[in-house]
C-alpha cells in the first residue's frame, strides 16, 4: 500500500489542480522480482517474447516500472532499458522506452526531440507547451534541466521567433494564477473587454494583451473569460483567433483555448485526426497515449467515444496491427 500512496501522493503534487483519469495504475500484490524475471526470460526467448514484455510494463505504474528495472539490474547485471532497446524494434521499442521515463521526462524528452538538430517540429512543441497545465510545466522545465544541462526557455527561444516564441515563453515562464474559490466578476468583464479591444474590435492584433492574459489567469478564470467575451464580439475566442493571427501563433492559441475549454475533448480529437489522416501519424498517436496513461486517457477515451460514436480501442484496433495494436489497447484500458 505504501507504495501506492507515494505514486497517488506524487502525482496529486505534479498536477495539484488536475483531477486525475488514469487507465495506468499501480497494481495490487506487486513484485518487482517476478515481473524482472519474466522480462528476462522475454528477453532471452529466441525470437523474444513481446506478449509478455507488453502484458509486464502497460499494466504497471511507472514507479513501479522503476523498481522492476532495479531488481532486473540486480538479476541479470545489465541495465533494462538497454536490453530491451536490444530486444525490441520499431513501433513497439518506442512505446516500451517512452513507459520507461515518468510523463514530465517523456514530455521534456520529447521537447528536446522537437528542438534539436535540423528545423523545428512546431506541432510538437505547441502541442507539449500549450496542454500541459501549470505544475505540469513547472516539473517539465526541473527535468529538462536534470536530462539535458540546458535551460528550457534558452531552447524554445533559441528555436522560434517573433510573437510566436513570445507566447510559448510567457508559458514556460509559468507565471499563470492559481485558481481561487472567489469568482472575480469584475476582472472577468475586464479581461474579456481586453481580448476584445486588443482585436476584433481593432485593426490588426495586440498580441502581446492576448499572450499575458492567456498565460497568466487561471484556467476556471479564463473558461469564465470566454464566455463573457461573448457578450463584446461577435465571434468566440477561436473564431477571433483564426480571424485574427496565423500560422504557428494561431496553432498554439487554438490549443490554449481547446484545452482550457475542455483538454481531453482536445486530446480526442488530435488522436482521431492522426489516426485517420492519410499515413496515421503514428507518433502523434503514441505520444498522446503514454504521455496521458498516467494523467487522464480515461477520460479522452470518453470524450472520444461521445464524440466520434466509436471507442478509441474500435478505432485502434481498425487502424493499427501487431505487437504495437496489443501495447496500444492495452493502455487503454477495457473499452468503456
Amino acid at each position: 500500500m505504501a507504495l501506492v500512496s507515494e505514486f497517488l501522493g506524487q502525482l496529486s503534487l505534479n498536477v495539484a489542480h488536475e483531477p486525475l483519469y488514469p487507465t495506468v495504475v499501480p497494481v495490487r500484490d506487486f513484485d518487482p522480482d517476478r515481473d524482472a524475471a519474466r522480462i528476462e526470460t522475454a528477453i532471452k526467448t529466441k525470437g523474444v517474447d513481446e506478449q509478455t514484455i507488453i502484458d509486464v510494463l502497460t499494466k504497471r505504474s511507472y514507479s513501479q516500472r522503476r523498481e522492476i528495472a532495479f531488481a532486473y539490474e540486480k538479476r541479470a547485471k545489465k541495465d533494462m532499458i538497454t536490453a530491451l532497446k536490444a530486444a525490441l524494434s520499431g513501433s513497439l521499442e518506442t512505446v516500451i522506452l517512452g513507459l520507461m521515463k515518468s510523463t514530465s521526462q517523456y514530455d521534456a524528452s520529447e521537447i528536446r526531440g522537437s528542438i534539436k538538430g535540423l528545423g523545428t517540429d512546431e506541432e510538437t512543441l505547441i502541442e507539449i507547451l500549450c496542454s500541459r497545465s501549470n505544475d505540469e510545466l513547472v516539473e517539465i522545465k526541473k527535468v529538462y534541466s536534470d536530462l539535458f544541462k540546458k535551460d528550457l526557455a534558452k531552447d524554445v527561444a533559441g528555436d522560434t521567433s517573433g510573437n510566436f516564441a513570445k507566447l510559448l515563453l510567457a508559458l514556460v515562464d509559468t507565471k499563470r494564477d492559481e485558481p481561487s474559490a472567489i469568482v472575480d466578476y469584475e476582472k472577468i468583464d475586464t479581461d474579456a473587454r481586453a481580448l476584445y479591444d486588443a482585436g476584433v474590435k481593432i485593426k490588426g492584433t495586440d498580441v502581446n494583451t492576448w499572450i499575458s492574459i492567456m498565460s497568466q489567469r487561471s484556467v476556471p478564470h479564463l473558461r469564465k473569460v470566454f464566455d463573457k467575451y461573448k457578450s463584446y464580439s461577435p465571434y468566440d475566442m477561436q473564431e477571433s483567433i483564426v480571424k485574427e493571427v496565423k500560422g504557428d501563433l494561431q496553432k498554439s492559441f487554438l490549443v490554449l483555448v481547446q484545452c482550457f475549454e475542455n483538454k481531453q475533448l482536445y486530446f480526442a480529437k488530435k488522436r482521431n485526426k492522426a489516426m485517420k489522416g492519410k499515413g496515421a501519424k503514428e507518433k502523434i498517436v503514441t505520444r498522446i497515449i503514454v504521455s496521458r496513461c498516467e494523467v487522464d486517457l480515461k477520460k479522452i477515451c470518453s470524450e472520444y467515444k461521445d464524440t466520434f460514436g466509436q471507442s478509441l480501442q474500435q478505432t485502434i484496433t481498425e487502424h493499427t496491427k501487431g505487437d504495437y495494436q496489443k501495447a496500444m489497447l492495452s493502455l487503454c484500458g477495457p473499452d468503456q
